[in-house]
């Protein structure tokens, strides 16, 4: 008998000596809440400015002028977009677009200088962005990839708290949350940015 036997034997063995018992998890959680927009609009530039995240006031109207504002100031030339997202929204930007697709490899999406995405919910609380791979969002790789991530989030999206922002999601979705562009710290708490996901954030807000 080998060690993995013996480990899975007794975890067997457990699971008869001590059946599952039906646990009731409390869910008593602070829902509901609401803010007026300029608070929640307040709250939620806050989060995301101490994330280090850039953020954009825009209309419907200046919305494919603000993003192409965004990508000339970023230098971007080739920038990556899902295939649901409104093309209207980069009409205004002069230079290539690309149309991701499931069969581009991961690793060339590396050739982008940025992608532009949606969003479906953010939590002012936190500074949260949710995505959750709508058509207009795409599949995680593209959000994670490239260096720079222009994230449009309709005020009407911003709810107060994790709670509210979580009852709004499909929960059989794949969701990815972003809190400021990615970042880590070492040993002695130097913070890298850009190590799992893009280095530079800019989010729109319409």
């Amino acid at each position: 008998m080998t060690s993995r036997d013996t480990i899975l034997g007794r975890i067997r063995d457990a699971g008869v000596l001590a059946p599952p018992m039906p646990v009731e998890i409390p869910r008593e959680y602070r829902t509901g809440r609401v803010l007026p927009d300029d608070e929640r609009y307040e709250l939620f530039v806050d989060r995301l400015v101490d994330y280090k995240a850039h953020v954009h006031r825009s209309t419907v109207e200046e919305l494919p002028a603000t993003i192409a504002r965004v990508l000339n100031e970023r230098g971007v030339r080739r920038v990556g977009i899902p295939a649901g997202l409104d093309a209207s929204w980069l009409s205004e930007f002069d230079g290539e677009t690309v149309v991701d697709s499931a069969d581009v490899p991961a690793p060339e999406l590396e050739s982008l200088d940025g992608v532009v995405t949606a969003s479906t919910v953010s939590c002012a609380e936190t500074g949260t962005i949710f995505l959750d791979g709508h058509s207009d969002q795409g599949r995680r790789a593209l959000t994670l990839v490239p260096d720079l991530h222009v994230c449009v989030v309709p005020m009407s999206s911003v709810e107060v708290g994790v709670p509210e922002a979580l009852a709004r999601l499909v929960p059989e979705r794949p969701t990815t949350m972003i809190s400021g562009p990615s970042a880590t710290s070492d040993i002695e708490l130097e913070r890298v940015e850009g190590v799992h996901g893009p280095r530079t954030l800019d989010v729109v807000i319409v």
